[in-house]
């Protein structure tokens, strides 16, 4: 899985079969005031043993689309 975007996040929902919901947030900087401004995005991610809970760090891989929402999968350094 070279040249895959990861991203590192906390994982939110699990209440889905085989699908959890992670929370991403980036540090953006703002054009003109020039602080930085706390973004957040929510991702779903496909799990297919459900293995993983509310408050667990995950890091997540862009892959082909599971369903309409679902594009992202848990990369697991193992398993490649």
């Amino acid at each position: 899985m070279k040249n895959k975007k990861k991203i590192k996040g906390l994982v939110i929902s699990n209440k889905m079969n085989k699908t959890i919901v992670v929370l991403v947030t980036k540090l953006v900087k703002h054009n003109i005031y020039k602080k930085y401004i706390k973004k957040s995005t929510k991702i779903y991610a496909h799990d297919e043993f459900n293995k993983y809970n509310i408050g667990d760090i995950v890091e997540v891989v862009k892959c082909r689309p599971y369903s309409k929402k679902k594009s992202w999968i848990i990369y697991n350094p193992l398993k490649v």
